[in-house]
């Protein structure tokens, strides 16, 4: 797991976060109330479907397989998706995210190769 959080220069104070190898570990991309603008999954490296989680905790809060997510993005095998909240989707506590193998709260398999997420928040 490669992370890394740049700012951006428009909008002001817009940051992203990196991912390039994003699995069933609990994974921090903000510590304190963020608003996400744009969601990048890339599972294009992957013969199977996978599902980006999210959670409005702390990743020290997160228990993968246990705790149940805000949000669960699917992503189809061999695929890519962009997902953009014009108006921005508010998370008050923190954001937390992990990608595993099977949906809803269950499930702590890893994808059989690298899924790349990017995250556009401020």
């Amino acid at each position: 797991m490669a992370t890394s959080s740049v700012t951006l220069g428009y909008p002001s104070g817009t940051k992203l976060f990196s991912d390039t190898d994003n699995t069933g570990t609990a994974v921090g991309v903000a510590s304190a109330s963020s608003t996400i603008y744009e969601i990048e999954v890339d599972n294009s490296a992957n013969a199977a479907a996978s599902y980006t989680k999210l959670w409005n905790t702390a990743s020290g809060g997160v228990t993968i397989g246990t705790t149940a997510p805000d949000m669960i993005l699917y992503l189809a095998a061999s695929a890519s998706k962009v997902f953009v909240f014009p108006a921005g989707l508010v998370f008050g506590t923190a954001i937390t995210l992990a990608t595993v193998t099977t949906a809803g709260t269950a499930g702590t398999t890893n994808p059989t190769s690298d899924v790349i997420v990017r995250i556009v928040y401020a």
